[in-house]
């Protein structure tokens, strides 16, 4: 059992959230038990998570996309009210870290894509992404089933680029309009999570691929490690939960 205010205390120092100006407010979002023994995590608040969360008898929930957004109306609606309810029943604390996960060079969603894809990382890409070298250069198709394997999920692959990628940019989840800016900066491929319209056309006349894995599909890997990373440090357990989402 740990303490919920050290857990996220840990967690904001390690992230260094006050480094990330964000669309919602990172951290705790919603207070519950003082107390942690089981951590649940997932990708994005819902009231589904949340209810299977309370059936696993967790005390805290950490999750990428939390539940308060600059663009959406300050009004309790019936979504809110029923994810809110939801918590309330179960005492559950809600934590949430976005711009702050998605940068992280070791449990971030593009850090985790990169380990996976044996990505040399040489700097940061777009503020919160990743950019490096592959260690073995792969055509486009084999890169594509190598995404695959690891979000499981096809990518849209947008081919525009070079016979064999080189060098990859991944800037995960809504980070398709950073394609230009890897053209520019002489990445080979962009992996993210979604496609803009003009894409397809930009792609071709840059000179680059672009491969779309989906946007929960891209950030399903960073909340995982860095509810992994909690459990262990504060020897309480941790549990994924999938929910499905073809976005």
């Amino acid at each position: 059992m740990a303490a919920r205010d050290q857990i996220v205390g840990y967690a904001n120092e390690l992230l260094e959230v006050a480094k990330w100006p964000e669309f919602a407010p990172p951290g705790l979002q919603v207070v519950g038990a003082p107390e942690v023994e089981k951590i649940v995590s997932g990708v994005s608040a819902s009231r589904e998570l949340f209810e299977h969360a309370a059936a696993l008898d967790a005390q805290l929930v950490l999750v990428h996309h939390g539940l308060f957004w600059r663009n959406e109306p300050l009004v309790v609606d019936r979504r809110l009210r029923g994810r809110l309810e939801a918590l309330f029943r179960a005492d559950l604390s809600l934590v949430a870290y976005h711009l702050a996960l998605d940068a992280h060079p070791e449990v971030g969603n593009a850090a985790q894509l990169a380990g996976r894809l044996e990505v040399e990382i040489e700097a940061p890409f777009a503020g919160v992404g990743i950019g490096g070298r592959l260690r073995t250069p792969l055509a486009v198709g084999e890169l594509a089933a190598a995404v695959a394997a690891i979000v499981e999920r096809e990518p849209l692959v947008l081919a525009g680029g070079p016979e064999r990628v080189e060098r990859l940019a991944i800037a995960t989840g809504g980070g398709g309009y950073e394609l230009i800016a890897a053209a520019h900066a002489g990445y080979d491929a962009l992996l993210t999570g979604e496609p803009e319209e003009p894409s397809l056309h930009a792609a071709r006349e840059l000179g680059i691929h672009l491969l779309a894995a989906g946007h929960h599909a891209t950030e399903r890997l960073g909340v995982q490690a860095l509810g992994a990373r909690l459990a262990e440090h504060f020897g309480v357990a941790h549990e994924y939960v999938e929910i499905p989402n073809p976005v």
